[in-house]
């Protein structure tokens, strides 16, 4: 009983930890999702060699460990001068690794729209780039946001590798206090309810956003 109240006092500095989790995963997501977008929407051109540098981007990163290229920037940045602090680091790192598997998200999306449309939309005057931002984009969320939704939880999930960087999100400051305190149990067990707290309701906006969109194809 006394762990449990150690642990109890020792909460507001594992719930700093999950701010910074919050953080983590919000910044890796934006940037993943912007860069998942932008390759996914270059790749409907026919630009042979950038379709292939893609295409490189997405069998590489896709390829190697997250924890590897997160070690990668933020320790093999500085042999070239380029310094960033745990958290931009992590961020850059889930983003850029994230990016990769969500331009085959968006490719996807995107080809469940039906090429006819944008026919249609080239005829009626649109330009290839107007016709994928107005017609083609709108319908293939549809596709996507599921997708998104569980990309959104596992990069959650995955944020706690960013300890390794030295990153203060919840695992970091969960084994911070281990050290301090030996109560690994009891630590971790309440790092893992707060994972599982922050988890639940991503997984619940992503089961009601897939409903929605179920309804909405009938």
């Amino acid at each position: 009983m006394n762990a449990w109240l150690t642990v109890w006092d020792l909460l507001p500095t594992l719930l700093f930890g999950a701010v910074t989790t919050v953080q983590v995963t919000a910044g890796g997501f934006v940037v993943a999702t912007l860069i998942g977008l932008l390759c996914a929407v270059l790749q409907r051109f026919r630009w042979r060699l950038l379709r292939s540098a893609i295409a490189i981007y997405v069998d590489v990163f896709r390829a190697i460990p997250v924890l590897t290229q997160l070690f990668i920037i933020y320790f093999g940045l500085t042999e070239i001068g380029i310094r960033l602090d745990p958290i931009p680091a992590a961020i850059v790192g889930f983003g850029i690794n994230g990016g990769a598997y969500l331009t085959e998200v968006f490719r996807a999306g995107i080809e469940s729209v039906h090429q006819g449309q944008m026919e249609a939309a080239q005829m009626l005057g649109m330009t290839r780039l107007a016709a994928l931002r107005i017609v083609i984009l709108p319908q293939a969320m549809r596709v996507v946001l599921p997708p998104l939704g569980n990309f959104a939880i596992g990069l959650l999930k995955d944020t706690a590798l960013a300890s390794a960087v030295a990153a203060p999100e919840l695992m970091f400051r969960a084994r911070t206090l281990v050290d301090k305190t030996f109560l690994a149990t009891q630590i971790f067990v309440t790092a893992a309810a707060i994972y599982l707290a922050m988890s639940l309701p991503l997984g619940y906006l992503t089961r009601r956003a897939e409903a929605r969109l179920s309804r909405g194809r009938q």
